[in-house]
């Protein structure tokens, strides 16, 4: 009796350290058992190099702190195949819903569907996944905040002036949204001269306008689908009197905007697209109803 009673005493021990032996992921402590984390809440963000998804991210922490609920959060490093690799992870996991950001649009809809197929709740956030019904998508109007910019360049420039337009990561829902609202105003009123991408990066949208400038020295104005890319522009263009205008307002765009070296920049709001994410997430863990599309309004930020 006294072995039997002292085996079931190591066994119950064993049983207490699994249980509460923890791991961390991109800062994150996470649990180690076996047994589906439920209540737990997966974010696949495309990267943490860019100011402005480190907003969206520490949004999406403040509010899941706030309400006690457990934030996985891995970064993609913006590889589309890294991004489905950390989806499977997060899926293996046991959570209950999943925050996706998509690297590509296209790309990340396997990944997505597998997540959907194991019961896991999904919501997009600042890009869409291209084919997939997720539970919800929560964007700014990226057409509408290109168009306002693209408008605000032409008050600048005048119509028919020649311009160049730097292209975000190909297939990624923000650079075609974008692109489709810069081309709305520009093709009716501008010389769109040059377009190539330069990936959402800063040290791309410097390489890439140098290029630009090389085969157009003559072009007035420049739109960037982000302001990682602007501001690259701007250090390419240097004292030259080129307007540029970007998109996300990142403080150091808001800056440049102020002190003249930007025209203007479309502010979203990413800390509460990270918010109202983890928000949705919570209702959807709950069992509520949540609207399928929301919304989050832009606005065109000038000196």
């Amino acid at each position: 009796m006294k072995k039997l009673f002292a085996l079931l005493t190591a066994m119950m021990l064993t049983l207490s350290v699994t249980a509460c032996s923890v791991f961390t992921i991109d800062g994150e402590t996470i649990g180690s058992n076996s047994k589906p984390q439920t209540d737990s809440i997966g974010f696949s963000i495309s990267t943490l190099n860019n100011p402005f998804f480190v907003t969206l991210s520490e949004g999406a922490k403040t509010e899941a702190n706030a309400a006690g609920k457990n934030l996985i959060v891995l970064d993609a490093g913006d590889d589309a195949a890294k991004q489905a690799s950390d989806i499977e992870d997060l899926i293996s996991k046991g959570i209950g819903v999943l925050i996706v950001n998509p690297v590509d649009s296209d790309a990340v809809a396997p990944a997505v569907r597998d997540a959907i197929a194991q019961g896991i709740k999904v919501i997009s956030v600042d890009r869409t996944v291209n084919g997939v019904t997720v539970d919800s998508a929560i964007a700014s109007d990226n057409v509408k905040g290109a168009e306002m910019a693209t408008e605000y360049l032409i008050s600048l420039t005048g119509e028919q002036a020649k311009v160049a337009e730097l292209e975000g990561v190909p297939g990624a829902s923000a650079a075609i949204e974008r692109g489709k609202g810069f081309h709305n105003a520009a093709d009716k009123a501008l010389n769109v001269v040059a377009k190539q991408t330069a990936n959402f990066n800063r040290a791309e949208g410097m390489s890439v306008m140098e290029n630009i400038l090389q085969a157009n020295p003559d072009v007035q104005g420049v739109f960037a689908h982000n302001d990682e890319m602007a501001l690259g522009a701007v250090e390419a263009i240097g004292s030259r009197k080129v307007f540029v205008v970007g998109f996300d307002a990142t403080d150091d765009a808001v800056k440049a905007v102020q002190n003249g070296k930007m025209a203007a920049t479309v502010a979203q709001k990413p800390d509460l697209m990270g918010q109202t994410a983890v928000q949705t997430a919570i209702s959807l863990l709950s069992g509520e109803s949540v609207e399928a599309v929301i919304p989050v309004e832009v606005e065109l930020i000038t000196k």
